[in-house]
């Protein structure tokens, strides 16, 4: 049973950062994937960032790149989304996911999902 908690969310002014963690549980989660999608009012999910199982390699959205980092504790299954230079186009509820089955930009190929975190950008 895999189970993804995320936390860090909040309310920030434009220009400032954030650091999101998502803790896992399951034994899956030290050899899969991660990643972050986040999902505005009306709006569909959006790819964030997503690392591989090792740290390795990471992929950003194009939304996130130069702004965002994604790194990852295999010792703790934990995931992190260090988010700087905030905008007011950033708010949005952010997810944690893992285990990805396919392309990694596609929500509905990654096979575990946290309840998510609110992330309020103020301008």
């Amino acid at each position: 049973q895999v189970q993804l908690v995320e936390s860090g969310g909040g309310l920030v002014q434009a220009g400032g950062s954030l650091r999101l963690s998502c803790a896992g549980s399951g034994r899956t989660l030290s050899s899969a994937p991660m990643g972050w999608f986040r999902q505005a009012p009306g709006k569909e999910r959006e790819f964030v960032a997503a690392i591989t199982w090792s740290g390795s390699s990471t992929f950003y959205g194009d939304s996130s790149k130069g702004r965002f980092t994604i790194s990852r504790d295999n010792d703790k299954l934990t995931v992190y989304l260090q988010m700087d230079s905030l905008k007011p186009e950033d708010t949005a509820v952010y997810y944690c996911a893992a285990d990805p089955d396919g392309d990694y930009q596609v929500p509905t190929d990654w096979s575990y999902w946290g309840q998510g975190t609110q992330v309020t950008v103020s301008s």
